[in-house]
């Protein structure tokens, strides 16, 4: 019988597994240095390529063929497909929403309703909720947090803490939602349920997100929100001269909530809900759509409007500089370049979970570990250094539950131990990474980079550090009866 012999790889050592991860870390510093904000716009996509590079070569080195790699680079991006389609919807649900006057009617109300001084703290919470009711902090943060960017403009209030803010709620609410992909994906991998899992993250959780909303609190009140009411008033005059405020623009964002909180896949809803916001915008916003068409008020030349604004976006000019950057933009073209720094993340992501240089970096972290807290700390860690190589929050959750999933049953741990500490990290670090999927995705529609808003997303960043101190203390650690535990 004729057998078919396996290539005869060679196995990576640590240092060539290091190599890629070091160079990527060298090349990123040097790109924020010397482009500084705008790093994000090119040159960061350049240094993952080098990295990616790197890695091919010492894939050469270890004896893969390039169609081996090139294979594992289809399937790395193939993850993130899904990703990417749903930024592009979210790039032409904002065009649309912006002409629509669905934004600008969120931006109204809310600089009607919220006190500047409880701002951020509130921020937090109303995303909080939103998330926590649909399971999405996409979804939350490209409508009310967009809408809540710009009601921190009016207010002259810090967009960077605000990004904080709408990351933390978003995130909270996502992270202990049945709804959430992620809330359902961990307990599967770590091999606990649904609803226990949940209830088991909100030790962590609950006391990050508290932490967090007093720290908001506290930025709240010792902010300067030098906005007079006059102005404020003048800022709500302006919208109303440029939209027909009502609560009737708040159609489609009941739509696309309803949609999502039902369970509708996110794609087509997304999607449904831009073509949503073009048709509000013909049926309420005529007059702003024949002042764009220049004019022209025929049915074409709506029609034409309300297209571009799928595709590019819109220009608004109410004649206040402040109001036009903020009701400008969207558009599927505006998402482009997120779109180039996930593709470029994800290559080298697939390339090194390819050649098994991943695995050999999480082999050489496990022969570390001695005790439960280190055990713990070592999958916080490996679930964040996963977000920063595979650029993939689902890569993040997936590759550390299979490889320390049969550790922790080796070691008497409860399930619910690996699936809060996979989410605890796995979920919550992917959005403080500039060129992850999820950290692309939160600059692309809150217009704030990751490294700046990364300080005060303090949910993001506290739960994990609650969750090492569980881990170092024991409390709350749930361990298996004897009868449960695995036989050795």
């Amino acid at each position: 019988m004729q057998t078919t012999s396996k290539p005869d790889f060679r196995e990576p050592s640590l240092l060539q597994a290091a190599a890629p991860l070091i160079a990527l870390i060298i090349t990123l510093a040097a790109s924020v240095y010397l482009f500084g904000e705008d790093s994000s716009y090119g040159p960061n996509q350049i240094a993952l390529w080098v990295a990616g590079g790197i890695a091919v070569m010492i894939g050469f080195y270890n004896r893969y063929s390039w169609p081996d790699m090139e294979e594992g680079i289809k399937e790395g991006i193939s993850v993130a497909l899904g990703a990417m389609l749903i930024i592009l919807a979210v790039g032409s649900l904002i065009g649309t929403w912006l002409l629509s006057g669905t934004v600008p009617t969120m931006i109204y109300y809310g600089l009607e309703l919220l006190n500047p001084n409880l701002f951020y703290a509130a921020t937090a919470l109303i995303c909080g909720i939103v998330a926590l009711s649909i399971g999405s902090s996409w979804t939350t943060a490209a409508t009310i947090g967009v809408a809540l960017m710009g009601v921190a403009a009016g207010m002259e209030l810090s967009p960077v803490i605000t990004a904080g803010a709408v990351v933390s709620g978003a995130y909270f609410g996502d992270k202990m939602s049945p709804l959430s992909d992620t809330t359902n994906l961990a307990p599967a991998v770590g091999g606990s349920e649904l609803f226990e899992h949940i209830r088991y993250m909100v030790y962590t959780a609950g006391p990050a997100f508290l932490i967090a909303l007093a720290l908001f609190l506290i930025l709240g009140l010792n902010a300067d929100a030098t906005t007079s009411l006059v102005e404020l008033e003048r800022m709500q005059l302006e919208l109303q001269n440029t939209y027909n405020i009502g609560w009737e623009m708040l159609v489609p964002l009941a739509i696309l909530l309803y949609l999502a909180a039902t369970g509708k896949p996110a794609l087509p809803t997304v999607f449904f809900g831009a073509l949503i916001g073009g048709l509000w915008a013909v049926l309420f916003q005529g007059d702003l759509i024949t002042n764009i068409a220049g004019g022209d008020a025929s049915a074409v030349a709506s029609l034409k409007v309300v297209w571009l604004a799928l595709s590019d976006g819109v220009v608004i000019e109410t004649g206040a500089d402040q109001l036009d950057s903020l009701l400008s933009g969207g558009g599927m073209s505006s998402m482009l370049n997120t779109i180039w720094l996930i593709l470029s993340a994800m290559t080298f992501g697939a390339v090194m979970e390819k050649l098994g240089l991943l695995e050999r970096l999480i082999r050489g972290v496990l022969g570390m570990v001695k005790s439960t807290g280190s055990l713990i700390a070592a999958t916080l860690f490996t679930c964040f250094g996963a977000n920063v190589l595979t650029a993939d929050q689902y890569m993040a959750i997936v590759i550390p539950g299979r490889m320390y999933r049969e550790e922790y049953m080796r070691r008497g741990l409860d399930p619910r131990v690996l699936s809060r500490t996979l989410e605890d990290s796995g979920t919550l670090t992917s959005a403080l990474i500039p060129w992850n999927t999820c950290g692309a995705f939160m600059m692309g529609v809150l217009a704030v980079s990751p490294l700046e808003y990364a300080p005060f997303a303090f949910f993001n960043w506290i739960t994990p550090l609650i969750a090492l101190i569980y881990g170092y203390t024991g409390f709350r650690i749930l361990r298996l009866a004897p009868q449960e535990k695995p036989a050795t």
